[in-house]
């Protein structure tokens, strides 16, 4: 029971959570279903925390070893790309960490410099949480670092943990043996997701591997297994739960269905009140914010991790708190207003600050067709609006046009259907072109890597096809798509599409892939410029075939018109990686594959 307790803690720990799938009894009530404040007393490792101490040392943060897996419990340090005294911006991968599923790259969250590594290359078995590193703000910090961190000197985290009170205790004392399933980390990134689905209801058997619920997460909509047998005896959040963080409890279980009736059915209003309770408390602590900023709270410098969340949020940066160095509003400072609600946004304060009217107008006609309705956005919308952004502010794109003629194509594929009976699309055609076309041209088969300054080549061709879904735009990835024909290219796009629609896709089938192909050849769109998905270097935009009519040299020499389909693609690269040389090198390999079609065949 205790390596199965283990296992589940070490599912559920997401990047920025150490709370989980807990095993509890009565004698431990209180870390049952906290779920506005979790009780992290108890664990002494925090995954990334700013921290003070009353031993001298300066400002500084606790880089913990990070969840990147959702099984992973505990890790090895196979490099460090930073050393101490390095400068550290947001994005920047720090090391390289081998888990118990392949070997990662741990991208740190918060500008600094390195000042001091807690857990050496080759460190083997390094718990989840546990420190790794030390950064500090400023470098001249750095030596107020000692050489040897004494023990029995961790650091107080700068935010409040859960205070433990006798009313919670009082309030589960009294539930009988029980487990608490915490929201999952279904994916490296992940941070929070909604409950698209539960499979079970409450009062039904749970036997060990199965689905209890779907999860929408950023990127698809997931399985959660159950590691566990037992009873499901309270969902804590039900179906569209929106935004629920990992490790927040979301169920509970017991073994013995006796104990079911013993579970309170109002124990999800009470975590309800307690996040009312936590509601007034903002609402008062932004009324201090208020008052605090009248009397003249201000900051010499932003971090730019910090614009940018105070942008994303809408805050009013004039009544943010900085705990940085010479006053430095820091990343951690608005992620702590947020967090407590001791914010207030622009709008509140224009709203504010023009006196509201006792009779408001009357809405006219115009005014009516002027009304919206607004639309929830699902997480993988929130996800690829952040990563086009992302792409288009830090990736030079180069883009390039060519017209290919589609008759050698579409003879081609007429030819398979009667002679083989083999249906293919002209999309199919197109990723093996593509692939052919990546395979004779390595250079353009390649990413940029920001750590070394340089462009790395690819030991695959892999191919992501953009796949619309009701969710947003997925990308199934066609592996080792050069070496395959294209009667399995064909099925494989099919069962990939199928799944992606269904929201069913494996984490391995989207993640990865080293070249993108965007097709809107089936719509009235003759050419667009598609946007790269990093750290690919390359996307493909496929336009519709038109037919046109061309001076074309007959045999006997005599120029005649002679009507023919052409299809317009246009390259989205990344010029750090193409430079016009590569570009137009693969261009022309790439027409080659279309007005040679046999090629293909080799």
């Amino acid at each position: 029971m205790a390596n199965i307790r283990s296992l589940l803690l070490g599912l559920s720990r997401g990047r920025n959570s150490l709370f989980g799938i807990t095993r509890c009894t009565t004698i431990r009530p209180l870390s049952l279903v906290s779920v506005t404040k979790p009780d992290l007393s108890e664990y002494k490792f925090f995954l990334q925390s700013r921290c003070f101490s009353s031993t001298g040392l300066p400002s500084h943060i606790v880089l913990g070893m990070p969840a990147l897996s959702p099984t992973m419990n505990q890790g090895n340090i196979a490099k460090w790309r930073k050393k101490e005294g390095d400068k550290i911006e947001v994005g920047d991968v720090i090391c390289e960490i081998e888990t118990d599923k392949a070997t990662l790259e741990f991208e740190c969250l918060e500008e600094g410099y390195l000042a001091k590594i807690l857990a050496p290359e080759g460190s083997k078995d390094v718990l989840v949480g546990q420190p790794i590193a030390i950064t500090v703000e400023d470098l001249e910090d750095i030596k107020s670092i000692p050489a040897e961190i004494p023990e029995g000197t961790e650091s107080k985290p700068e935010t409040v943990t859960k205070e433990t009170t006798q009313e919670d205790t009082k309030a589960f004392s009294n539930l009988p043996p029980h487990m608490v399933l915490g929201m999952p980390a279904l994916s490296p990134t992940m941070n929070q997701g909604n409950i698209a689905k539960w499979r079970k209801k409450e009062g039904d058997k749970i036997d060990v591997g199965d689905v209890i619920c779907e999860i929408e997460t950023d990127k698809a909509t997931l399985e959660f297994e159950c590691l566990e047998e037992g009873f499901l005896a309270k969902i804590l959040s039900p179906e569209g739960s929106k935004d629920v963080l990992v490790g927040q409890p979301i169920a509970i279980m017991v073994e013995d269905p006796e104990d079911i009736g013993k579970i309170p059915a109002d124990i999800g209003q009470e975590t309800k009140s307690k996040q009312e309770v936590t509601t007034t408390e903002a609402t008062s602590s932004q009324k201090e914010a208020k008052k605090e900023t009248s009397e003249g709270t201000t900051f010499t410098r932003i971090s730019p991790a910090a614009k940018l969340l105070i942008k994303e949020h809408g805050l009013e940066k004039s009544l943010l708190k900085a705990s940085g160095p010479r006053g430095t509003l820091l990343k951690s400072d608005v992620l702590a207003a947020v967090k407590s609600g001791s914010f207030v946004k622009k709008s509140s304060l224009s709203e504010e600050k023009s006196p509201a009217k006792a009779n408001p107008p009357s809405q006219t006609g115009k005014d009516k067709l002027d009304t919206y309705e607004d639309l929830p956005n699902s997480q993988i919308r929130k996800i690829i609006a952040k990563r086009l952004i992302e792409s288009k502010q830090t990736t030079p794109h180069l883009y390039l046009s060519k017209d290919v003629i589609l008759d050698p194509l579409l003879a081609f594929r007429k030819e398979l259907k009667e002679q083989h009976n083999l249906k293919v699309s002209v999309n199919d055609i197109v990723i093996k072109a593509v692939a052919l076309a990546l395979r004779n041209v390595p250079g353009a088969n390649a990413f940029w890597d920001n750590d070394k300054g340089e462009a790395i080549p690819c030991d695959s061709v892999d191919i992501s096809i953009a796949v619309a879904t009701e969710k947003g735009l997925m990308t199934p990835i066609i592996r080792n798509a050069d070496q395959k024909s294209l009667s399995a290219i064909s099925s494989e796009v099919k069962e990939l599409a199928e799944k992606a629609r269904a929201g069913k896709l494996a984490p391995h089938e989207f993640q990865g892939g080293t070249f993108s192909i965007s097709n809107l050849g089936m719509y009235p769109v003759d050419h667009f410029c598609a946007i790269i998905n990093p750290p690919q270097a390359g996307i493909l935009a496929v336009g519709r075939g038109n037919a046109v009519v061309e001076p074309v040299i007959g045999s006997d020499g005599v120029e005649r018109p002679l009507a023919v389909s052409k299809m317009k693609l246009t390259l989205s690269a990344d010029h750090r990686v193409f430079d016009g040389q590569t570009a137009g090198n693969f261009l022309t390999e790439l027409a080659s594959n279309f007005s040679d079609i046999q090629r293909m065949l080799l």
